[in-house]
Formats: structure tokens, C-alpha cells, sequence
């Protein structure tokens, strides 16, 4: 286990705190023109696009990574390299989608330098332990094997509906925010998140007339 690895963010806690958690990242810009309004003005859309995102894609690198040094790193040579493309970036379709591409390509490429698979169960596994630890509350020991075993279950869904379970349920985006991260509608969200839910349950062999709701 890596030394790295010792700053779990709890669980059952809402996405902003957990996301406050985490040490937050270094201010990051386009290098702007003093004489060029244009250059100012993509530097102030960018530095908006970061202020809007940046803390949950902090954590959701530190959900795949395990490790907090390896969120930053990821996230800022994401950031790096969407400011590098920024221009580019605001003639898609969707900016959300394709800097969301970004990051995933970015964490991706991390896993695979580093040989590792994602530590989405073993994050989330130190996170319901150490929640259980501080509340000392026998209840949640007694629910800690079901839970461990939801976490595993999560990560070995279908990616888009890995995905879509982790920003809604873990760091808290909404369903509009999601389909523009993904640049699928709300309606295919939700059809990601119902059949992620199915699959969830028949995993930890749930009664499904007992699972229902977003």
C-alpha cells in the first residue's frame, strides 16, 4: 500500500466536503497578453472553467488514483493541457465533454505508467473504515461488508455507467452537469444510472422491487 494512500475521504460525507479535503491546487491560468484583450478574455473563460471544476475533478482523480499527490499531478497536467488547447477546446460542441476526455485520457495514462488498475474500491473501502472508526458506531461496522462489496461492484460496472454512478453519487454533480461532462441528455444519464443500479443489484443479490429510486 502506498504511503501516499492515508487521507480517505469519507464517504457518507456530502461531495463539497470531501472535495475540501483534498490540498487544494496551485492557481492555474493562460498566459494572458496585457495588450491583447482576446488573450484576456480566454484567460478569464479558462480560469472560470477551472473555479467551476477543478475541486471535484481533484477528488475524482483521487477516487481512481488512491493517492492524493497523484490527484494533483493528474489534475494539473490535465488543466496544463487543456490551457495549451483552450482555444480549440471552446470551438467543440461541448466544452465540458471534451475537457472532461482530458482528464479521463489523463488518469488513464497514469494507471497504465504506474501498472495499476483503479483504486475506486480501495479509496472508498479506507472511506467507509475510517467513518466507521471515528463515529464508533457498531452499525456501520455491521454494514461495512455490504458497502465494501457495493464499492467493488461500482467499479466493476460498465465505464459510462461507472462513471455516471461516481459523479452523481460520489461527487455530487447533477444529472444536467453529468450529460455535459459526457455529452449524452439527462435522459441518457439517467438510463446509464438505471441500468447501473440494475447490474449493482443483481451483483449483491438485492430484491430490485427493493432498490428502486434515483
Amino acid at each position: 500500500m502506498s504511503a501516499d494512500r492515508d487521507r480517505p475521504l469519507p464517504a457518507c460525507a456530502p461531495a463539497h466536503v470531501r472535495a475540501a479535503e483534498l490540498s487544494p491546487l496551485p492557481r492555474c491560468s493562460l498566459p494572458a497578453s496585457a495588450s491583447d484583450p482576446f488573450d484576456h478574455r480566454l484567460s478569464i473563460t479558462f480560469e472560470a472553467f477551472l473555479a467551476t471544476h477543478a475541486r471535484k475533478w481533484l477528488t475524482y482523480a483521487y477516487l481512481h488514483t488512491g493517492s492524493e499527490a497523484a490527484a494533483g499531478e493528474v489534475t494539473r497536467a490535465a488543466y496544463g493541457q487543456l490551457g495549451r488547447l483552450w482555444p480549440h477546446a471552446l470551438r467543440q460542441a461541448s466544452v465540458e465533454a471534451y475537457a472532461w476526455s482530458v482528464l479521463k485520457e489523463r488518469v488513464v495514462e497514469w494507471l497504465y505508467d504506474h501498472q495499476q488498475p483503479t483504486a475506486l474500491t480501495e479509496t472508498a473501502a479506507f472511506a467507509v473504515v475510517t467513518h466507521a472508526l471515528l463515529r464508533e458506531c457498531q452499525q456501520q461496522f455491521a454494514m461495512l461488508e455490504s458497502q465494501l462489496g457495493l464499492y467493488a461492484a461500482i467499479a466493476r460496472l460498465p465505464e459510462r455507467q461507472c462513471d455516471v454512478i461516481v459523479l452523481r453519487h460520489v461527487i455530487g454533480y447533477s444529472d444536467a452537469q453529468i450529460g455535459s461532462l459526457l455529452g449524452v441528455d439527462e435522459v441518457t444519464v439517467r438510463s446509464y444510472a438505471s441500468r447501473g443500479k440494475r447490474k449493482l443489484a443483481a451483483a449483491l443479490g438485492i430484491d430490485q422491487g427493493n432498490a428502486r429510486g434515483n
